[in-house]
């Protein structure tokens, strides 16, 4: 899975530790997830996306999207 934290991050201009906080993990758990480490539970993602204000798939990107 990949993501665009750290590019939102970056639109925001927070830090790890401000996001984390934020959403309520630790600050290397937001680490995990930017390097692709650590897949966050559903509740963690979307926490995520709300604070962005963005959708859930504009943030989280699936490895090998399904094709029609």
């Amino acid at each position: 899975m990949q993501n665009t934290i750290r590019v939102e991050r970056a639109r925001y201009k927070i830090t790890q530790a401000e996001l984390a906080e934020k959403v309520d993990v630790s600050r290397q758990t937001i680490h995990a997830i930017e390097t692709g480490k650590f897949v966050p539970s559903t509740v963690l993602a979307l926490k995520i996306s709300r604070f962005f204000n963005t959708k859930l798939e504009e943030i989280f990107l699936l490895d090998n999207e399904i094709e029609d």
